[in-house]
């Protein structure tokens, strides 16, 4: 694996608390333009993209074609190529309203780039914004691009770009049972690490389908590490609007695997939690709404009851660096009907089913969260030897 190392100017300066990032210092791999334009010079190059592949403005395929890089073809993950998609929801291939480029769907019949999508490319560059969390599902579209592109020995570059997650590790590792699309990798739910990292992680322990290996270049971010504190430029996702919703979503995304809403359909998805049984419980309320990038709400147009998250001190979220498990252990003991609180997607989410089974025998917070500490401890030491930047203990 190849990695292409830029300078670090102001890593002198950081200090040893979590720092907002400075616009003018810290650049994406995908703003390094010069570092990677020169290996796709006369190639034909396939881009997995979405709409948070930006550098300023632009998109990376505009800027790829202003350096005359021949773009024959754009694959689209879950949202789609401009990220309007619900959850979920199938992404049809198309082509590109503005450059005429074919958009191969890799969210739909298939997650795995097949061989005559990938027919006639001869460099893959990977760039989307990931949001720190192993059911984020970018990630799980990224092992497959690298899985299919090993298999076809089609050279991948992944262009780097912050965690804004990634000042903390925490939550149970997946078990191989409990694989799926929104769950690939034995890693804990939040794994502090940015997709670059990852990638090699997955490349390096032979995580990829019969051990295969992707032929893998990673273009770092500049003056980056584990203590910034990244803002995004845009919504990584419909139903991620906010950084509140950012950092809420590690622990409010459980609430998909119950019977409950946390706020689809409505302007502040993921920063809320409620059920129409809840009424009398908890005084705040709002209406799930069909909308775009949520067309069909869990509880559509019914009047629930919950809690209100928006105002939750973000600086606490961010110092405390843990999924918040008070909320799905309050939201459970407050419910009627506890037989119907939880789904299979539970599991899905979690990587286990130890975490639903706890909170049913009224385990604590503490109690779970022991049951995780080693085999999160062991995953900390292996995550070392794939960090590119300077880690946040």
């Amino acid at each position: 694996m190849r990695y292409l190392k830029k300078t670090y100017l102001l890593l002198l300066l950081c200090l040893f608390t979590l720092q907002p990032a400075c616009a003018q210092s810290l650049k994406t791999g995908a703003e390094q333009t010069e570092a990677y334009t020169g290996l796709l010079k006369a190639k034909r190059v396939g881009v997995t993209a979405n709409h948070t592949s930006l550098i300023g403005a632009k998109h990376i395929v505009d800027v790829l074609l202003e350096h005359g890089i021949n773009v024959v073809r754009i694959y689209a993950p879950e949202h789609g190529f401009r990220g309007t998609a619900d959850a979920g929801e199938n992404v049809n291939t198309a082509k590109d309203a503005k450059t005429g480029i074919e958009i191969a769907s890799i969210y739909g019949e298939t997650y795995k780039p097949t061989p005559e999508q990938l027919r006639g490319i001869d460099y893959m560059l990977f760039d989307m914004q990931d949001v720190g969390v192993r059911f984020f599902t970018y990630i799980s579209t990224m092992h497959y691009v690298m899985e299919a592109c090993a298999e076809q020995r089609i050279p991948v570059i992944v262009l780097d770009r912050p965690n804004p997650n990634g000042f903390y590790v925490d939550g149970p590792l997946l078990e191989p049972a409990h694989r799926s699309f929104v769950g690939m990798h034995p890693i804990p739910v939040v794994h502090g690490m940015t997709v670059g990292e990852l990638a090699g992680m997955i490349n390096g322990e032979g995580w990829l389908k019969n051990g295969i290996r992707c032929d893998l270049t990673i273009i770092p971010c500049e003056n980056y590490t584990h203590k910034t504190l990244y803002s995004l430029p845009v919504k990584p996702s419909p139903n991620l609007p906010t950084m509140q919703s950012v950092y809420l979503y590690p622990s409010v995304c459980f609430f998909e695997g119950t019977a409950l809403s946390l706020g689809r359909g409505t302007d502040f998805p993921f920063q809320v939690f409620g059920h129409p049984s809840y009424k009398g419980i908890y005084s705040f309320s709002f209406t799930p709404k069909s909308m775009e990038g949520a067309k069909n709400p869990p509880l559509l147009n019914r009047l629930c009851y919950g809690v209100d998250l928006r105002n939750f001190p973000e600086k606490i979220l961010i110092s405390d660096g843990k999924i918040r498990l008070e909320w799905l252990i309050e939201a459970y003991r407050n419910y009627p009907d506890k037989a119907r609180f939880f789904t299979n997607y539970m599991t899905r989410l979690w990587g286990t089913d130890k975490v639903q089974k706890q909170i049913i025998d009224a385990c604590t917070e503490d109690e779970i969260r022991a049951s995780w500490q080693e085999e999160l401890s062991a995953f900390k030491q292996l995550r070392k030897k794939y960090l590119l930047y300077p880690d946040f203990e």
